[in-house]
Protein backbone atom coordinates (compact mmCIF):
# COMPACT_ATOMS: atom_id res chain seq x y z
CA UNK A 1 0.00 0.00 0.00
CA UNK A 2 1.40 3.51 -0.89
CA UNK A 3 0.76 5.94 1.91
CA UNK A 4 -0.44 9.86 0.83
CA UNK A 5 -0.97 12.80 2.84
CA UNK A 6 -4.11 14.54 2.17
CA UNK A 7 -3.64 18.33 1.54
CA UNK A 8 -6.98 19.52 3.26
CA UNK A 9 -5.38 18.64 6.59
CA UNK A 10 -4.03 22.17 6.11
CA UNK A 11 -6.59 24.06 4.69
CA UNK A 12 -7.38 25.41 7.84
CA UNK A 13 -10.90 24.87 7.90
CA UNK A 14 -11.51 23.53 11.41
CA UNK A 15 -9.18 25.56 13.46
CA UNK A 16 -5.91 24.00 11.97
CA UNK A 17 -2.86 25.95 11.06
CA UNK A 18 -3.00 27.11 7.33
CA UNK A 19 -0.61 26.03 5.23
CA UNK A 20 0.26 26.36 0.97
CA UNK A 21 -0.20 23.78 -1.24
CA UNK A 22 3.24 24.16 -1.73
CA UNK A 23 4.04 23.99 1.95
CA UNK A 24 1.71 20.85 2.32
CA UNK A 25 3.87 18.89 -0.83
CA UNK A 26 7.13 19.77 1.41
CA UNK A 27 5.76 18.93 4.55
CA UNK A 28 4.45 15.23 2.90
CA UNK A 29 7.99 14.49 0.96
CA UNK A 30 10.12 15.88 4.60
CA UNK A 31 8.00 13.29 6.41
CA UNK A 32 8.13 10.91 4.19
CA UNK A 33 5.26 9.77 2.46
CA UNK A 34 4.85 8.36 -0.99
CA UNK A 35 2.51 10.99 -2.96
CA UNK A 36 -0.16 13.32 -1.80
CA UNK A 37 -4.28 13.68 -2.88
CA UNK A 38 -4.62 17.52 -3.50
CA UNK A 39 -7.84 18.95 -2.29
CA UNK A 40 -9.29 20.18 -5.56
CA UNK A 41 -10.20 24.15 -4.32
CA UNK A 42 -9.09 27.12 -2.73
CA UNK A 43 -6.54 27.42 -0.46
CA UNK A 44 -4.87 24.71 -2.76
CA UNK A 45 -5.59 23.17 -6.29
CA UNK A 46 -8.69 25.77 -7.45
CA UNK A 47 -8.96 25.73 -11.28
CA UNK A 48 -9.34 29.45 -11.12
CA UNK A 49 -6.05 29.56 -9.58
CA UNK A 50 -4.33 27.31 -11.48
CA UNK A 51 -3.47 26.77 -15.24
CA UNK A 52 -2.91 23.71 -16.79
CA UNK A 53 0.79 24.95 -17.42
CA UNK A 54 1.11 25.73 -13.46
CA UNK A 55 0.27 22.40 -13.10
CA UNK A 56 2.62 20.75 -15.04
CA UNK A 57 5.15 23.09 -13.23
CA UNK A 58 3.60 21.53 -9.72
CA UNK A 59 4.34 17.86 -11.69
CA UNK A 60 7.31 18.45 -12.17
CA UNK A 61 8.34 20.25 -8.26
CA UNK A 62 6.30 16.82 -7.01
CA UNK A 63 8.65 14.77 -8.93
CA UNK A 64 11.80 16.39 -7.37
CA UNK A 65 9.88 15.64 -3.86
CA UNK A 66 9.62 12.21 -5.08
CA UNK A 67 5.99 12.39 -4.54
CA UNK A 68 2.96 11.10 -6.50
CA UNK A 69 -0.33 12.48 -6.57
CA UNK A 70 -2.76 10.33 -5.13
CA UNK A 71 -5.72 11.83 -6.99
CA UNK A 72 -7.15 15.74 -6.67
CA UNK A 73 -10.46 15.76 -4.84
CA UNK A 74 -13.45 17.76 -6.02
CA UNK A 75 -16.21 18.82 -3.52
CA UNK A 76 -19.73 18.15 -4.81
CA UNK A 77 -23.31 17.65 -4.19
CA UNK A 78 -25.07 17.07 -7.35
CA UNK A 79 -28.66 17.25 -5.56
CA UNK A 80 -28.13 21.30 -4.19
CA UNK A 81 -30.43 23.60 -4.71
CA UNK A 82 -33.05 21.32 -7.36
CA UNK A 83 -35.65 24.07 -7.91
CA UNK A 84 -33.05 26.37 -8.83
CA UNK A 85 -32.49 28.75 -11.82
CA UNK A 86 -29.24 28.40 -12.40
CA UNK A 87 -27.81 24.85 -13.47
CA UNK A 88 -25.80 23.65 -10.29
CA UNK A 89 -25.64 20.64 -11.65
CA UNK A 90 -23.59 22.10 -15.19
CA UNK A 91 -21.22 24.07 -13.50
CA UNK A 92 -20.12 21.09 -10.98
CA UNK A 93 -19.89 18.62 -13.73
CA UNK A 94 -17.69 21.59 -15.64
CA UNK A 95 -15.86 21.91 -12.30
CA UNK A 96 -14.92 18.33 -11.89
CA UNK A 97 -14.02 18.23 -16.13
CA UNK A 98 -11.49 21.04 -15.20
CA UNK A 99 -10.17 19.05 -12.51
CA UNK A 100 -9.68 16.15 -14.62
CA UNK A 101 -7.64 18.25 -17.10
CA UNK A 102 -5.39 19.20 -14.49
CA UNK A 103 -5.33 15.83 -12.62
CA UNK A 104 -4.09 14.66 -16.10
CA UNK A 105 -1.17 17.60 -16.22
CA UNK A 106 0.08 16.42 -13.07
CA UNK A 107 0.24 12.94 -13.75
CA UNK A 108 -2.51 11.40 -11.61
CA UNK A 109 -5.26 9.35 -13.01
CA UNK A 110 -8.06 9.77 -10.77
CA UNK A 111 -10.51 12.49 -9.82
CA UNK A 112 -12.37 12.37 -6.44
CA UNK A 113 -16.37 13.38 -5.82
CA UNK A 114 -19.44 12.40 -3.74
CA UNK A 115 -23.00 11.70 -4.52
CA UNK A 116 -25.58 13.99 -2.99
CA UNK A 117 -26.93 15.08 0.41
CA UNK A 118 -30.55 14.54 0.56
CA UNK A 119 -32.80 17.37 0.27
CA UNK A 120 -36.02 17.75 1.32
CA UNK A 121 -37.06 19.53 -1.86
CA UNK A 122 -37.06 16.07 -4.06
CA UNK A 123 -37.95 12.32 -3.57
CA UNK A 124 -35.11 10.02 -3.22
CA UNK A 125 -35.63 8.41 -6.25
CA UNK A 126 -34.91 11.56 -8.47
CA UNK A 127 -32.01 12.66 -6.24
CA UNK A 128 -30.45 9.38 -7.35
CA UNK A 129 -31.35 9.47 -11.18
CA UNK A 130 -29.98 13.41 -11.27
CA UNK A 131 -26.76 12.49 -9.76
CA UNK A 132 -26.26 8.87 -11.43
CA UNK A 133 -26.50 11.46 -14.40
CA UNK A 134 -24.29 14.01 -13.31
CA UNK A 135 -21.59 11.24 -11.90
CA UNK A 136 -21.88 10.02 -15.80
CA UNK A 137 -21.52 13.01 -17.21
CA UNK A 138 -18.05 13.47 -15.60
CA UNK A 139 -16.92 9.79 -16.16
CA UNK A 140 -17.61 10.54 -20.33
CA UNK A 141 -15.43 13.93 -19.49
CA UNK A 142 -12.58 12.27 -17.99
CA UNK A 143 -12.41 9.10 -19.81
CA UNK A 144 -10.69 10.67 -22.75
CA UNK A 145 -7.76 12.17 -20.56
CA UNK A 146 -7.12 8.66 -18.82
CA UNK A 147 -8.25 9.64 -15.74
CA UNK A 148 -10.79 7.78 -13.32
CA UNK A 149 -13.77 9.20 -11.53
CA UNK A 150 -13.86 8.15 -7.81
CA UNK A 151 -16.82 7.80 -5.98
CA UNK A 152 -16.08 8.18 -2.20
CA UNK A 153 -18.70 6.74 0.65
CA UNK A 154 -19.27 10.07 2.40
CA UNK A 155 -22.50 11.89 1.22
CA UNK A 156 -26.10 10.65 1.91
CA UNK A 157 -26.71 9.10 -1.30
CA UNK A 158 -26.38 5.75 -1.38
CA UNK A 159 -23.73 6.13 1.28
CA UNK A 160 -24.97 2.43 3.13
CA UNK A 161 -22.47 -0.11 1.22
CA UNK A 162 -25.77 -2.04 -0.74
CA UNK A 163 -26.60 0.93 -1.72
CA UNK A 164 -23.51 2.31 -3.01
CA UNK A 165 -22.56 -0.88 -4.56
CA UNK A 166 -26.06 -0.73 -6.90
CA UNK A 167 -25.09 2.96 -7.43
CA UNK A 168 -21.99 2.42 -8.94
CA UNK A 169 -23.07 -0.24 -10.99
CA UNK A 170 -25.78 1.62 -12.29
CA UNK A 171 -23.35 4.80 -13.29
CA UNK A 172 -21.89 2.24 -15.63
CA UNK A 173 -18.99 3.60 -16.50
CA UNK A 174 -15.26 1.40 -17.01
CA UNK A 175 -13.48 4.79 -15.55
CA UNK A 176 -15.35 4.78 -12.51
CA UNK A 177 -13.53 3.28 -9.30
CA UNK A 178 -14.57 2.99 -5.81
CA UNK A 179 -12.65 4.67 -3.03
CA UNK A 180 -14.18 2.76 -0.36
CA UNK A 181 -13.36 4.36 3.71
CA UNK A 182 -13.84 2.74 7.06
CA UNK A 183 -15.14 5.43 9.11
CA UNK A 184 -18.48 6.14 7.56
CA UNK A 185 -19.48 2.32 7.56
CA UNK A 186 -17.87 1.84 10.66
CA UNK A 187 -20.08 4.45 12.35
CA UNK A 188 -23.08 3.54 11.17
CA UNK A 189 -22.81 -0.03 12.47
CA UNK A 190 -21.89 -2.46 9.03
CA UNK A 191 -19.76 -5.00 9.01
CA UNK A 192 -16.80 -2.70 7.07
CA UNK A 193 -14.59 -5.68 7.24
CA UNK A 194 -16.64 -8.15 5.33
CA UNK A 195 -17.53 -5.15 2.59
CA UNK A 196 -13.74 -4.61 2.65
CA UNK A 197 -12.53 -7.79 1.67
CA UNK A 198 -15.51 -7.91 -1.09
CA UNK A 199 -14.97 -4.77 -2.55
CA UNK A 200 -11.09 -4.49 -2.39
CA UNK A 201 -10.83 -5.38 -6.25
CA UNK A 202 -12.64 -2.92 -7.26
CA UNK A 203 -11.41 -0.14 -4.55
CA UNK A 204 -8.55 2.37 -5.92
CA UNK A 205 -8.08 4.12 -2.71
CA UNK A 206 -9.10 4.50 0.61
CA UNK A 207 -8.42 7.47 2.67
CA UNK A 208 -8.14 7.21 6.79
CA UNK A 209 -9.42 9.04 9.49
CA UNK A 210 -9.56 7.71 13.37
CA UNK A 211 -12.26 8.65 15.64
CA UNK A 212 -12.79 8.12 19.37
CA UNK A 213 -17.02 7.60 19.78
CA UNK A 214 -18.21 9.72 22.39
CA UNK A 215 -21.50 8.80 23.65
CA UNK A 216 -24.01 11.88 24.09
CA UNK A 217 -26.94 12.19 27.02
CA UNK A 218 -29.61 14.61 28.63
CA UNK A 219 -30.41 14.65 31.76
CA UNK A 220 -34.10 14.76 32.77
CA UNK A 221 -34.80 16.67 36.19
CA UNK A 222 -38.27 14.93 36.97
CA UNK A 223 -36.60 11.16 36.29
CA UNK A 224 -33.18 12.44 38.36
CA UNK A 225 -32.18 9.91 35.19
CA UNK A 226 -30.68 10.76 31.81
CA UNK A 227 -31.96 10.04 28.39
CA UNK A 228 -29.72 9.01 25.30
CA UNK A 229 -29.15 11.17 23.00
CA UNK A 230 -28.69 9.98 19.57
CA UNK A 231 -26.09 10.12 16.98
CA UNK A 232 -23.20 9.92 19.51
CA UNK A 233 -20.28 12.66 18.68
CA UNK A 234 -16.84 11.68 17.60
CA UNK A 235 -13.44 13.25 18.08
CA UNK A 236 -10.41 12.56 15.79
CA UNK A 237 -7.68 11.09 17.13
CA UNK A 238 -4.16 10.20 16.12
CA UNK A 239 -4.53 7.16 13.68
CA UNK A 240 -4.44 4.16 15.72
CA UNK A 241 -6.14 5.86 19.11
CA UNK A 242 -9.80 5.41 17.94
CA UNK A 243 -12.56 3.05 18.30
CA UNK A 244 -12.60 2.30 14.34
CA UNK A 245 -11.40 -1.65 13.02
CA UNK A 246 -8.74 -0.21 11.03
CA UNK A 247 -6.06 -3.12 11.82
CA UNK A 248 -9.13 -5.54 10.38
CA UNK A 249 -10.04 -3.41 7.59
CA UNK A 250 -6.38 -2.98 6.14
CA UNK A 251 -6.13 -7.08 6.60
CA UNK A 252 -9.51 -7.40 5.01
CA UNK A 253 -8.54 -4.64 2.11
CA UNK A 254 -5.23 -7.00 1.63
CA UNK A 255 -6.40 -9.96 1.96
CA UNK A 256 -8.59 -9.13 -1.20
CA UNK A 257 -6.48 -8.21 -3.35
CA UNK A 258 -5.75 -4.40 -2.50
CA UNK A 259 -2.90 -2.62 -2.65
CA UNK A 260 -3.36 1.01 -4.23
CA UNK A 261 -2.98 4.60 -2.05
CA UNK A 262 -4.28 5.21 1.50
CA UNK A 263 -4.58 8.97 2.19
CA UNK A 264 -4.43 10.44 5.92
CA UNK A 265 -6.67 13.41 6.33
CA UNK A 266 -7.31 15.47 9.25
CA UNK A 267 -10.62 16.83 8.43
CA UNK A 268 -12.43 17.76 11.67
CA UNK A 269 -11.68 19.14 14.80
CA UNK A 270 -8.67 17.01 16.57
CA UNK A 271 -7.92 15.64 19.85
CA UNK A 272 -4.78 18.33 20.72
CA UNK A 273 -5.47 21.36 18.64
CA UNK A 274 -4.35 21.85 14.79
CA UNK A 275 -1.24 23.43 15.13
CA UNK A 276 0.97 22.99 12.66
CA UNK A 277 3.11 20.70 15.50
CA UNK A 278 -0.17 18.73 16.40
CA UNK A 279 -0.69 18.25 12.52
CA UNK A 280 2.87 17.20 11.87
CA UNK A 281 2.88 14.61 14.73
CA UNK A 282 -0.02 12.99 13.59
CA UNK A 283 1.02 12.58 10.53
CA UNK A 284 3.78 11.14 11.61
CA UNK A 285 1.95 8.71 13.37
CA UNK A 286 0.08 7.33 10.89
CA UNK A 287 3.38 6.51 8.71
CA UNK A 288 4.15 4.72 11.81
CA UNK A 289 1.08 2.96 11.76
CA UNK A 290 0.59 2.00 8.22
CA UNK A 291 4.43 0.64 8.66
CA UNK A 292 2.40 -2.76 9.92
CA UNK A 293 0.44 -2.71 7.44
CA UNK A 294 3.62 -2.59 4.28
Amino acid sequence: MRTALFTVSFAGFWGQDRLTLDESIDLAADLGYDGVEIMGKRPHLSPLDYSVDDCRRLRDRLETRGLGVAAVAAYTDFGVALDAEVPLVDVQVAYVADLAVRAAALGADLVRVFTSFEHTTTTVAALWQRTLDAIRACCDRAAPLGVRIGLQNHHDLAVDTRAYVQFAGEVDRPNLALMYDCWSPALRGEDVVAHARALAPRVAMTTAADYIVLPRWQYVPAAVNYVRREPPSVRAVPMGDGDLPYDAFFGALREGGFNGWVSYEMCSPLVGGGSRDRLTTCARRFLDYMSRHA
